[in-house]
């Protein structure tokens, strides 16, 4: 791992310092400047070691988030470029080329699909292939085909699919995804432990798992662990599969839409789900966790008297029950007038990502105008229902090709 910051910079005056101090000041780092430190010094590279060090660091790391942009210019330079919420204005990077070389054939076209933890996942679309990537462990391992065959990046969705990092062992993950197969709905699952998928053909909701009424994000609000997956997302309605705590087995939710958006003449806009490119796309739908991010946009024109798209309004619309197997999407919030403004840039594609955790509702929209990057992240606290805008620095990736993005948490220290 890399970062931007230069290490050497008075590096023998730090050393000279306490140990106590120095254990102090690396406990205050993010994980990349932590890994970088380790080849720097033998006697910081025992205490980044230490079990009690390592102990202390993962506790304080995993409540930290991170939204990773995979970055492939040529294969001999592919990186990840990671952004926390608790660092100090910087992006970090992360080299991932000589990891891929013993795996990745040369030429072969990598897209991130999903991380979590130390994980990251790759679809190949030459081989149609799954990998794992690992820095921390620097291991790369080759994920079985699923029951449904090789997949190109085209077919995988992201809000119908989830990767869990094991809090209690940092080598395992599991890996499920959510389709519909002719009328059935199916989940897939993918245990690193046992190398081997299962399949399960998902019944429909009875109404019974979670039937309390009202919006389900704010009930999930006090840590329960239930998986929302998106088997299919349409204008009117989608078809979500729900597994975890909340429902004893998988279910099938089919949650419906009063209108595409909270105004009446939102009914007719052109939509887009997970992709919007071009100037005919009136809206983008994004989905994550049992929840719809709808982007908002219309034509403007650029000093050039083209036609750019601009960003004009946000909602956050949850999962709701009213019993008897009835779901329905229902609005939850609208970024405030006063924030679109602040984060509102012409844009002509755009995509995002959207994750729940602890309460909280994370979105992240990346968009592109002319080879420049921009990316929005925006949080939403259930239950205070407040919205936070976390402002990034310019990535400075001008022209690169950017080929997919996602939120992680609990990074951990190996």
């Amino acid at each position: 791992m890399e970062s931007h910051r230069n290490f050497t910079t008075n590096a023998v005056g730090f050393f000279l310092l306490p140990s106590e101090l120095i254990q102090y000041i690396i406990l205050r780092l993010a994980l990349p400047e932590v890994v970088r430190l380790k080849s720097v010094n033998k006697s910081i590279s025992y205490m980044i070691a230490d079990q009690d060090f390592v102990r202390d660091y993962n506790h304080q790391s995993r409540s930290s988030t991170w939204l990773f942009v995979y970055k492939k210019r040529w294969h001999r330079d592919s990186m990840l470029h990671g952004y926390t919420d608790c660092s100090v204005n910087r992006w970090f990077k992360i080299v991932i080329a000589d990891m891929l070389k013993p795996v990745v054939p040369p030429g072969e076209d990598l897209y991130l699909l999903t991380a979590s933890g130390n994980f990251f996942l790759f679809a190949l679309n030459n081989s149609r292939e799954v990998i794992s990537v690992n820095p921390m462990s620097r291991t790369v391992r080759k994920i079985p085909p699923s029951p449904l065959g090789p997949r190109g990046t085209s077919s995988w969705r992201r809000s119908g699919m989830k990767l869990i990092s094991c809090a209690h062992n940092s080598d395992h993950f599991r890996f499920l995804f959510a389709e519909m197969i002719g009328n059935q709905s199916v989940l897939f699952e993918y245990d690193s432990e046992t190398d081997l998928w299962t399949s399960t053909e998902v019944e429909e909701s009875d109404g019974g798992g979670g039937g309390s009424g009202g919006i389900r994000r704010v009930e999930s609000s006090s840590h329960k662990k239930t998986i929302f997956l998106s088997a299919y997302n349409g204008r009117s309605g989608s078809v979500v599969i729900a597994k975890g705590t909340d429902y004893a087995t998988p279910v099938v939710l089919r949650p419906r839409f009063a209108g595409l958006g909270s105004d009446d003449n939102d009914r007719g806009a052109p939509l887009a789900v997970g992709f919007s490119w071009g100037n005919a796309i009136d809206r983008l739908h994004v989905y994550g966790d049992g929840s719809v991010m709808i982007v908002k946009s219309c034509d403007v024109l650029n000093p050039n008297r083209r036609l750019i798209r601009m960003l004009i309004g946000i909602e956050l619309w949850g999962l709701s029950s009213r019993g008897e197997g009835n779901h329905q999407w229902e609005l939850v919030s609208k970024v405030p007038i006063g924030l679109v403004e602040k984060i509102r840039k012409p844009y002509g594609a755009m995509m995002g990502c959207m994750e729940q955790r602890f309460g909280v509702v994370r979105a992240a929209l990346m968009s592109n105008l002319e080879g420049v990057w921009d990316i929005i992240w925006l949080c939403y606290d259930l239950e205070c229902k407040t919205w936070n805008w976390v402002p990034i620095p310019d990535c400075k990736m001008k022209g690169a090709n950017m080929a997919g993005i996602a939120f992680s948490f609990g990074l951990t220290l190996s």
